[in-house]
């Protein structure tokens, strides 16, 4: 590349462009739709800044690989293969390319992986898949293992993916950045300065520790006040409802007045890689607009609650109560509440986040395999991070939760004549004298 070429970016300040080919992906079709995908999904109804994208989260990733890898080259790696660097930066660049429309909520519904959405469209008949076989025929594929997780070498997969890797430590002080949440932000200058390759995987200097502490406080504190945001869960119920709605009528043979095709592909199960690139959160709201004119009722008041931010109320119940919970809910049932559309009982800690797992938890997280954060100490022994810390253990596992129940308030005021006094007085609600 003649030059280097720089993007001003809020986080990290710049994000340095050092390779052609960096330059070249992010100028794909594939890439730049990751503009019009937010990154926390429907948590801007909660938080009005929330609208930063998959693709400056991406850039970021990216930016942090690139500074990880140029501190390890000053080291103990001064020798590291340049194909093997520029796996790792593309990896980074690209881990994040299969997320669909508001992202972990319609993959919950649909039962897909954008990891796997990812390595499609990198193996795929893309403009990225055309770019990355100029370096080898082989690369694709490469670049879809680190993504995986079954690349030969861990430490190049710990870059991208570990409890404390590029992702991570990027969506967390974007998130913060952009939440206005500033409990979100860490030391990442001196994590980095600490993190240490070893024995072919990544480690952390024993006198980091402190800095990870606080990289791990500050995700637990985002967890509680942005991700596990009770209002942010009424969208996203709302949103799921939406799609499941939409889905089976599709499959009764409903006829709507407009469906975009890639929608109508998603809900039959026919989406190829060219139809789900098509898939953004601008195509799903405009859809949504349009169904708000719907002759389904159902489907209409669900759009219209969604876009016009008429969310679901919640009473809440402490994870000892959860069988009060449970009778409430059927107890608005049985009053004549829809169970599966106007009723949830939600507990966040069914989320696809943690903020750490242990190694005494095992080395997967979420199925996903990720590997637990070890200290180097000054004898050359590793040691895992609970061990040593006495914070850490304090918030491993996150088992505090709390159980919602979620409920359309409109629907609840019409029954509330059978409801007992009891309820009335949860959900807020007068006695039917004026019903």
């Amino acid at each position: 590349m003649e030059e280097e070429k720089v993007f001003k970016d809020p986080v990290h300040k710049y994000i340095y462009v050092q390779d052609q080919l960096i330059w070249d992906l992010i100028d794909t079709p594939e890439f730049q739709r990751l503009r019009r995908i937010r990154q926390l999904g429907t948590t801007y109804l909660v938080f009005h800044g929330a609208e930063h994208s998959r693709f400056s989260h991406s850039l970021g990733v990216y930016e942090i690989t690139r500074r990880i890898i140029s501190q390890f080259e000053r080291s103990e790696y001064p020798d590291w293969p340049r194909e093997e660097k520029l796996l790792c930066l593309c990896a980074a660049l690209l881990h994040d390319l299969g997320h669909g429309p508001f992202s972990h909520s319609i993959e919950e519904v649909m039962e897909f992986d954008h990891e796997e959405w990812s390595c499609h469209i990198i193996e795929g008949k893309t403009e990225v898949n055309r770019l990355l076989r100029t370096v080898d025929p082989d690369f694709p594929r490469k670049v879809a293992s680190v993504i995986r997780k079954n690349y030969e070498k861990p430490i190049v997969v710990n870059l991208v993916s570990s409890q404390m890797d590029a992702d991570r430590m990027d969506y967390l002080l974007r998130d913060a950045y952009f939440t206005g949440a500033n409990y979100g932000t860490f030391d990442l200058d001196r994590i980095l300065r600490v993190l240490r390759p070893h024995q072919g995987r990544i480690v952390v200097k024993g006198s980091g520790m402190h800095a990870v502490e606080d990289y791990l406080m500050s995700r637990y504190q985002m967890y509680w006040q942005v991700y596990f945001h009770p209002v942010t869960r009424s969208s996203e119920i709302i949103l799921r409802k939406i799609l499941l709605r939409a889905q089976e009528l599709c499959r009764s043979g409903y006829a709507f007045a407009w469906i975009p095709d890639p929608i109508l592909k998603l809900f039959r199960g026919e989406l190829d890689v060219a139809s789900y690139l098509k898939l953004d959160e601008a195509l799903v709201q405009t859809a949504f607009a349009a169904w708000t004119e719907e002759e389904d009722k159902l489907l209409s008041q669900l759009c219209g609650r969604f876009l016009h931010r008429r969310l679901y109320k919640y009473i809440t119940f402490e994870k000892e109560h959860e069988s009060e919970a449970q009778l409430c809910f059927e107890e608005l049932a049985a009053a004549g509440m829809d169970p599966g559309y106007e009723l949830e009982i939600d507990f966040p800690y069914d989320l696809p986040y943690h903020v750490y797992r242990s190694a005494a938890e095992g080395l997967t997280e979420g199925g996903r395999g990720k590997p637990p954060i070890l200290l180097l100490e000054p004898s050359g022994a590793v040691t895992e991070i609970s061990r040593r810390s006495d914070v850490v253990p304090s918030i491993t596992g996150m088992h505090r939760g709390q159980y919602r129940l979620y409920y359309d308030e409109e629907a609840a005021g019409r029954i509330r004549r059978k409801l007992k006094p009891r309820t009335l007085a949860r959900l807020g609600l007068e006695p039917s004298g004026d019903a």
